[in-house]
């Protein structure tokens, strides 16, 4: 079971980046998929998560809500992450992961962490 996360990047403030998640050894009908992110200094934390083994439905924090829109794509086994009007303050290094629970999005509901990819947001 693995996770493979792509995308990131440097944008300026407003700009926009897509995140790509693609799960191997494992269809995203058996796994709930989320996005979460570590800023330096600070520790991990939900973004984003779809309920891809469930009904689909997403979850979004108050900070990305309106901002990000996470969709997947079963046939290519791939969670993605539209992140626009992007903001200094999402400077992180963005995980795709499992989680047990969409519908909280928390790091401690996380089963199988994917490598990070960094997002700068920065003029």
């Amino acid at each position: 079971v693995q996770l493979q996360a792509s995308g990131g990047g440097s944008v300026q403030p407003g700009g926009s980046l897509r995140l790509s998640c693609a799960a191997s050894g494992f269809a995203l009908r058996d796994y709930s998929i989320g996005w979460f992110r570590q800023a330096l200094g600070k520790g991990r934390e939900g973004v984003s998560c779809i309920a891809t083994s469930r009904d689909g439905s997403t979850y979004y924090t108050d900070d990305t809500k309106g901002r990000f829109t996470i969709s997947s794509d079963k046939t290519k086994n791939t969670v993605d992450l539209q992140m626009n009007n992007l903001k200094p303050d999402d400077t992180a290094v963005y995980y795709c992961a499992t989680t047990y629970y969409p519908s909280s999005c928390l790091p401690d509901s996380v089963g199988i962490w994917g490598q990070g990819t960094q997002v700068t947001v920065s003029s």
